[in-house]
Protein backbone atom coordinates (compact mmCIF):
# COMPACT_ATOMS: atom_id res chain seq x y z
CA UNK A 1 0.00 0.00 0.00
CA UNK A 2 2.71 2.20 0.53
CA UNK A 3 4.94 1.38 -1.86
CA UNK A 4 1.32 2.77 -4.38
CA UNK A 5 0.93 5.61 -2.88
CA UNK A 6 4.74 6.46 -2.61
CA UNK A 7 4.99 5.32 -6.50
CA UNK A 8 1.71 7.73 -7.08
CA UNK A 9 3.94 10.47 -5.58
CA UNK A 10 6.49 10.17 -7.69
CA UNK A 11 4.73 10.42 -10.83
CA UNK A 12 2.40 13.54 -9.10
CA UNK A 13 5.72 15.31 -8.37
CA UNK A 14 6.99 14.51 -12.26
CA UNK A 15 3.33 15.57 -13.85
CA UNK A 16 3.81 19.16 -11.88
CA UNK A 17 8.30 19.38 -12.83
CA UNK A 18 6.42 18.57 -16.16
CA UNK A 19 3.57 20.83 -16.40
CA UNK A 20 6.21 23.68 -14.48
CA UNK A 21 8.32 23.44 -17.83
CA UNK A 22 5.55 23.96 -19.80
CA UNK A 23 4.59 26.85 -18.28
CA UNK A 24 7.92 28.41 -18.52
CA UNK A 25 8.44 29.89 -21.91
CA UNK A 26 4.82 31.29 -22.08
CA UNK A 27 5.94 33.08 -18.28
CA UNK A 28 9.17 34.30 -20.30
CA UNK A 29 6.74 35.72 -23.33
CA UNK A 30 4.77 37.69 -20.63
CA UNK A 31 7.40 38.99 -18.60
CA UNK A 32 9.48 39.86 -21.99
CA UNK A 33 6.64 41.89 -23.22
CA UNK A 34 6.71 43.99 -20.43
CA UNK A 35 10.39 44.71 -20.47
CA UNK A 36 12.13 47.65 -21.89
CA UNK A 37 13.79 46.68 -24.96
CA UNK A 38 17.31 48.05 -23.74
CA UNK A 39 17.20 45.85 -20.81
CA UNK A 40 16.65 42.77 -23.51
CA UNK A 41 19.37 43.88 -25.42
CA UNK A 42 21.87 44.66 -22.91
CA UNK A 43 20.17 41.64 -19.93
CA UNK A 44 18.41 39.39 -22.51
CA UNK A 45 14.91 37.55 -21.42
CA UNK A 46 14.40 37.39 -17.74
CA UNK A 47 11.01 36.21 -15.42
CA UNK A 48 11.15 39.03 -13.74
CA UNK A 49 11.71 42.67 -16.15
CA UNK A 50 14.98 44.20 -14.52
CA UNK A 51 12.89 47.42 -15.90
CA UNK A 52 9.12 47.79 -16.57
CA UNK A 53 8.10 49.52 -19.64
CA UNK A 54 4.46 49.29 -21.36
CA UNK A 55 6.14 50.59 -24.27
CA UNK A 56 5.16 47.53 -26.53
CA UNK A 57 1.76 47.26 -25.64
CA UNK A 58 1.42 51.39 -26.27
CA UNK A 59 2.86 50.46 -29.57
CA UNK A 60 0.25 48.23 -30.63
CA UNK A 61 -2.53 50.22 -29.30
CA UNK A 62 -2.08 52.82 -31.71
CA UNK A 63 -3.07 50.05 -33.86
CA UNK A 64 -6.02 49.39 -32.26
CA UNK A 65 -8.78 50.19 -34.96
CA UNK A 66 -7.45 48.03 -37.60
CA UNK A 67 -6.64 45.30 -35.02
CA UNK A 68 -9.76 45.12 -33.87
CA UNK A 69 -10.88 44.64 -37.50
CA UNK A 70 -8.60 41.70 -37.72
CA UNK A 71 -10.16 40.12 -34.49
CA UNK A 72 -13.01 40.40 -35.95
CA UNK A 73 -11.76 38.50 -39.40
CA UNK A 74 -10.18 36.22 -37.14
CA UNK A 75 -13.35 35.01 -34.98
CA UNK A 76 -15.51 35.14 -38.11
CA UNK A 77 -13.67 32.78 -39.61
CA UNK A 78 -12.55 30.24 -36.86
CA UNK A 79 -16.27 30.11 -35.75
CA UNK A 80 -17.65 29.49 -39.59
CA UNK A 81 -14.43 27.20 -40.29
CA UNK A 82 -14.76 25.17 -36.99
CA UNK A 83 -18.39 24.74 -37.80
CA UNK A 84 -18.16 23.70 -41.35
CA UNK A 85 -14.65 21.67 -40.76
CA UNK A 86 -17.06 19.53 -38.27
CA UNK A 87 -19.68 19.04 -40.13
CA UNK A 88 -18.11 17.79 -43.16
CA UNK A 89 -15.72 15.50 -41.03
CA UNK A 90 -18.68 14.04 -39.53
CA UNK A 91 -20.75 13.69 -42.47
CA UNK A 92 -17.70 11.79 -44.24
CA UNK A 93 -16.58 9.75 -41.45
CA UNK A 94 -19.79 8.67 -40.23
CA UNK A 95 -20.19 6.42 -43.34
CA UNK A 96 -16.98 5.28 -43.10
CA UNK A 97 -17.96 3.71 -40.05
CA UNK A 98 -20.41 1.59 -41.25
CA UNK A 99 -19.01 -1.52 -42.33
CA UNK A 100 -21.98 -2.13 -44.62
CA UNK A 101 -20.94 0.81 -46.87
CA UNK A 102 -20.36 -0.22 -50.47
CA UNK A 103 -16.58 1.03 -51.29
CA UNK A 104 -16.01 2.18 -48.12
CA UNK A 105 -12.45 0.42 -47.78
CA UNK A 106 -11.75 2.70 -51.23
CA UNK A 107 -12.93 5.38 -50.01
CA UNK A 108 -11.01 5.16 -46.69
CA UNK A 109 -7.52 4.68 -48.18
CA UNK A 110 -8.10 7.73 -50.59
CA UNK A 111 -8.64 9.75 -47.10
CA UNK A 112 -5.64 8.20 -45.55
CA UNK A 113 -3.97 8.81 -48.75
CA UNK A 114 -4.21 12.63 -48.16
CA UNK A 115 -2.37 12.21 -44.86
CA UNK A 116 0.58 11.23 -46.74
CA UNK A 117 0.95 13.18 -50.34
CA UNK A 118 -0.33 16.20 -51.00
CA UNK A 119 0.25 18.37 -54.44
CA UNK A 120 2.46 20.99 -53.04
CA UNK A 121 2.19 24.90 -52.83
CA UNK A 122 2.24 25.86 -56.27
CA UNK A 123 -0.20 23.55 -57.70
CA UNK A 124 -2.37 23.97 -54.88
CA UNK A 125 -2.14 28.10 -55.14
CA UNK A 126 -2.87 27.26 -58.92
CA UNK A 127 -5.78 25.39 -57.96
CA UNK A 128 -7.16 27.56 -55.71
CA UNK A 129 -7.16 31.41 -57.35
CA UNK A 130 -6.99 30.30 -60.87
CA UNK A 131 -9.82 27.18 -60.65
CA UNK A 132 -11.83 28.32 -57.74
CA UNK A 133 -10.85 31.92 -57.58
CA UNK A 134 -9.98 32.36 -54.02
CA UNK A 135 -7.93 35.34 -54.29
CA UNK A 136 -8.39 38.57 -51.63
CA UNK A 137 -12.18 36.70 -50.47
CA UNK A 138 -12.69 35.62 -46.41
CA UNK A 139 -12.91 31.67 -48.49
CA UNK A 140 -9.55 31.57 -48.78
CA UNK A 141 -9.05 32.00 -45.34
CA UNK A 142 -11.57 29.13 -44.57
CA UNK A 143 -11.18 26.82 -47.34
CA UNK A 144 -7.05 25.95 -48.54
CA UNK A 145 -5.45 23.39 -45.95
CA UNK A 146 -7.64 23.92 -42.94
CA UNK A 147 -11.53 23.03 -43.72
CA UNK A 148 -10.54 19.38 -42.64
CA UNK A 149 -7.72 16.65 -43.17
CA UNK A 150 -7.69 12.95 -43.11
CA UNK A 151 -6.57 12.54 -39.66
CA UNK A 152 -9.72 13.84 -37.99
CA UNK A 153 -12.12 11.95 -40.33
CA UNK A 154 -10.33 8.65 -39.52
CA UNK A 155 -10.08 9.94 -35.83
CA UNK A 156 -14.24 10.50 -35.62
CA UNK A 157 -14.70 7.76 -37.71
CA UNK A 158 -12.72 5.52 -34.92
CA UNK A 159 -15.01 6.63 -32.36
CA UNK A 160 -18.20 5.97 -34.03
CA UNK A 161 -16.66 2.83 -34.86
CA UNK A 162 -15.81 1.76 -31.32
CA UNK A 163 -18.25 4.01 -29.05
CA UNK A 164 -21.70 4.20 -30.82
CA UNK A 165 -23.74 0.77 -30.03
CA UNK A 166 -24.79 -1.13 -33.32
CA UNK A 167 -28.09 -2.02 -31.87
CA UNK A 168 -28.53 1.32 -30.88
CA UNK A 169 -28.50 2.01 -34.45
CA UNK A 170 -30.72 -0.88 -35.93
CA UNK A 171 -33.32 0.08 -32.94
CA UNK A 172 -33.74 3.28 -35.07
CA UNK A 173 -34.19 1.74 -38.55
CA UNK A 174 -37.15 -0.28 -36.56
CA UNK A 175 -38.67 2.55 -35.43
CA UNK A 176 -38.67 4.10 -38.72
CA UNK A 177 -35.70 6.30 -38.67
CA UNK A 178 -33.73 7.21 -41.40
CA UNK A 179 -30.19 7.62 -41.89
CA UNK A 180 -29.82 11.33 -41.87
CA UNK A 181 -32.55 11.44 -38.52
CA UNK A 182 -30.12 8.68 -36.66
CA UNK A 183 -27.08 10.82 -37.56
CA UNK A 184 -28.44 13.78 -36.24
CA UNK A 185 -30.34 12.73 -33.13
CA UNK A 186 -28.30 9.72 -31.83
CA UNK A 187 -24.81 9.41 -33.68
CA UNK A 188 -23.94 13.22 -33.21
CA UNK A 189 -25.76 13.17 -29.54
CA UNK A 190 -23.14 10.30 -28.39
CA UNK A 191 -20.43 11.94 -30.12
CA UNK A 192 -19.80 15.28 -27.85
CA UNK A 193 -16.06 14.08 -26.53
CA UNK A 194 -14.76 13.54 -29.97
CA UNK A 195 -16.63 16.67 -31.47
CA UNK A 196 -15.57 18.85 -29.15
CA UNK A 197 -11.82 17.15 -29.34
CA UNK A 198 -11.98 18.23 -33.39
CA UNK A 199 -13.92 21.36 -32.65
CA UNK A 200 -10.87 22.69 -30.87
CA UNK A 201 -8.44 21.32 -33.12
CA UNK A 202 -9.87 23.13 -35.77
CA UNK A 203 -10.34 26.55 -33.72
CA UNK A 204 -6.65 26.63 -32.65
CA UNK A 205 -5.42 26.22 -36.84
CA UNK A 206 -7.67 29.08 -37.64
CA UNK A 207 -6.77 31.32 -35.25
CA UNK A 208 -3.04 30.54 -35.66
CA UNK A 209 -3.20 30.55 -39.45
CA UNK A 210 -1.05 33.05 -40.85
CA UNK A 211 0.37 31.18 -44.08
CA UNK A 212 -3.02 31.14 -46.24
CA UNK A 213 -3.57 34.95 -45.85
CA UNK A 214 -0.23 35.78 -46.57
CA UNK A 215 -0.28 33.50 -49.97
CA UNK A 216 -3.95 34.47 -51.00
CA UNK A 217 -4.71 37.65 -48.76
CA UNK A 218 -3.53 40.99 -50.16
CA UNK A 219 -6.46 43.16 -48.89
CA UNK A 220 -5.64 44.97 -45.64
CA UNK A 221 -9.40 44.98 -44.76
CA UNK A 222 -8.97 41.14 -44.62
CA UNK A 223 -6.42 40.89 -42.47
CA UNK A 224 -6.84 38.14 -39.77
CA UNK A 225 -4.89 39.11 -36.61
CA UNK A 226 -1.92 36.56 -37.24
CA UNK A 227 -1.53 38.52 -40.49
CA UNK A 228 -1.43 41.65 -39.32
CA UNK A 229 0.85 40.73 -36.39
CA UNK A 230 2.86 38.82 -38.72
CA UNK A 231 3.24 42.29 -41.71
CA UNK A 232 3.20 44.68 -38.31
CA UNK A 233 6.62 43.09 -37.48
CA UNK A 234 7.72 43.05 -40.99
CA UNK A 235 7.39 46.60 -41.20
CA UNK A 236 9.34 47.00 -37.75
CA UNK A 237 11.44 45.13 -39.27
CA UNK A 238 12.37 46.74 -42.40
CA UNK A 239 12.32 50.31 -40.78
CA UNK A 240 15.04 49.17 -38.18
CA UNK A 241 17.10 47.75 -41.08
CA UNK A 242 16.40 50.14 -43.51
CA UNK A 243 18.56 53.72 -42.71
CA UNK A 244 15.65 56.59 -43.53
CA UNK A 245 17.15 59.72 -42.43
CA UNK A 246 16.64 62.65 -39.66
CA UNK A 247 13.74 61.91 -37.47
CA UNK A 248 12.53 59.02 -38.85
CA UNK A 249 15.58 57.27 -38.52
CA UNK A 250 15.36 58.43 -35.02
CA UNK A 251 11.99 57.35 -34.18
CA UNK A 252 12.65 53.66 -35.95
CA UNK A 253 15.63 53.48 -33.77
CA UNK A 254 13.60 53.53 -30.46
CA UNK A 255 10.71 50.83 -31.89
CA UNK A 256 10.74 48.16 -29.25
CA UNK A 257 11.18 45.38 -32.07
CA UNK A 258 11.55 42.39 -29.39
CA UNK A 259 9.14 43.39 -26.56
CA UNK A 260 7.02 44.14 -29.29
CA UNK A 261 7.14 40.50 -30.74
CA UNK A 262 6.65 39.28 -27.57
CA UNK A 263 3.27 41.40 -26.79
CA UNK A 264 2.25 40.34 -30.22
CA UNK A 265 2.79 36.56 -29.22
CA UNK A 266 0.65 37.28 -26.15
CA UNK A 267 -1.81 39.14 -27.60
CA UNK A 268 -2.35 36.37 -30.61
CA UNK A 269 -2.59 33.11 -28.00
CA UNK A 270 -4.45 35.28 -25.24
CA UNK A 271 -8.26 33.87 -26.60
CA UNK A 272 -7.34 30.50 -27.09
CA UNK A 273 -5.73 29.75 -23.56
CA UNK A 274 -9.28 31.47 -22.14
CA UNK A 275 -11.20 29.00 -24.04
CA UNK A 276 -9.23 25.61 -23.63
CA UNK A 277 -10.16 25.39 -19.99
CA UNK A 278 -13.96 24.99 -21.03
CA UNK A 279 -12.97 22.26 -23.83
CA UNK A 280 -10.51 20.36 -21.51
CA UNK A 281 -12.13 18.07 -20.60
CA UNK A 282 -13.73 16.75 -23.08
CA UNK A 283 -10.25 17.38 -25.11
CA UNK A 284 -8.76 14.47 -22.98
CA UNK A 285 -11.77 12.59 -23.32
CA UNK A 286 -12.43 12.38 -26.77
CA UNK A 287 -8.70 11.80 -27.51
CA UNK A 288 -8.73 8.91 -24.82
CA UNK A 289 -11.37 6.95 -26.27
CA UNK A 290 -10.00 7.15 -29.72
CA UNK A 291 -6.38 5.77 -28.43
CA UNK A 292 -7.90 3.19 -26.46
CA UNK A 293 -10.36 1.87 -28.67
CA UNK A 294 -9.08 2.59 -31.81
Amino acid sequence: MKTNQMNQSVVHILLILLSAACLFPFLLLVAASFTDEASIVKDGYNLIPPQFSMAAYTYLWDQAAAMTHAYGITIMITVVGTFSGLLISSLLAYPLSRRDMPLGGIIAFIVFFTLLFNGGLVPSYLVYTELFHMKNILLALIVPGLLTNGFYIMLIRSFFMTSIPVPIIESAYIDGAGEFKIFYRIVLSLSLPILATIGLMLAISYWNDWFNGLIYITEPKLYSIQNLLNRMLSNIQFLQQNNLGGKASEATATLPMNSVRMAMAVIGILPIICIYPFFQRYFVKGLTIGAVKG
